[in-house]
């Protein structure tokens, strides 16, 4: 399993929400080049960067700190937030992007989407799928900067798309997202036995490096992690088997 670790803005600083709130923000002091490039000197291959005024707003908000990361050599970025139409995909995959991770248009307008990841191919588009739980334990997708509920649930919404359209999947419960609270692993077990054939990624509530060895077991591709890595509650060492270039301490 790959770790991949997160790097979420706000009007160019880095920052975490707590279960998605814009009113419950931690700033970080980090700039972002110099936290990408303490992510790839840990060995990191790839990091996941979320443009949060684009996620609320529908337009790139940091489009040029997304830039500048993405031109930095030694590991990919996978960026998303607020996209919502084909021109900015172009624009991220142009300006050096490796993957763009598309929300709520997923949701919203499946056939748009599903001519997007012919267009430009399904390991450049990644689906993202935000859900709550419900009463009855369903995942229920939310949308729009996880502020308003889909009619649909977390199986619903991938049923849309047809078999080989889509291959990665970051899926995230927004109620363990910032918490510490640990992954909901029976979640992304669920998920991965619906749809093996996916390469899921799991995000929200990664606390520490057992964390990490559960969403293995339960099957992921790869894991997102924000928080505990700001506040180093894991180690470089422990680290090391989630991350492909990162070498053993002499």
């Amino acid at each position: 399993m790959l770790l991949m670790p997160a790097i979420d803005l706000r009007q160019g600083r880095c920052v975490r929400l707590y279960q998605g709130d814009f009113a419950a923000e931690t700033r970080y002091p980090h700039d972002p080049l110099e936290l990408l490039a303490h992510y790839r000197a840990l060995g990191a291959a790839w990091v996941h960067v979320v443009d949060l005024d684009g996620a609320r707003d529908g337009a790139l908000g940091n489009r040029a700190v997304i830039g500048a990361m993405a031109a930095q050599a030694g590991l990919r970025v996978q960026a998303g937030g607020g996209i919502r139409c084909a021109a900015l995909i172009e624009e991220l995959l142009g300006a050096g992007v490796a993957r763009v991770v598309v929300g709520s248009a997923a949701v919203e307008r499946p056939g748009e989407v599903i001519e997007w990841l012919a267009r430009f191919g399904s390991e450049r588009i990644c689906l993202a799928l935000d859900v709550r739980l419900d009463a009855r334990g369903e995942p229920q997708v939310h949308t729009r900067g996880w502020r308003e509920p889909a009619a649909a649930s977390l199986w619903d919404a991938l049923d849309c798309y047809p078999s080989g359209a889509v291959r990665h999947v970051l899926c995230t419960d927004i109620a363990r997202d910032g918490a510490l609270a640990g992954p909901n692993v029976t979640l992304y077990a669920a998920a991965r036995a619906r749809y093996p054939q996916l390469a899921w990624q799991a995000s929200g509530g990664v606390r520490d490096a057992q964390d990490l060895r559960a969403l293995e077991l339960a099957g992921v591709a790869a894991a997102v992690s924000g928080k505990a890595l700001l506040e180093q509650r894991i180690t470089a060492e422990e680290l090391i088997p989630f991350l492909p270039d990162a070498s053993s301490p002499a």
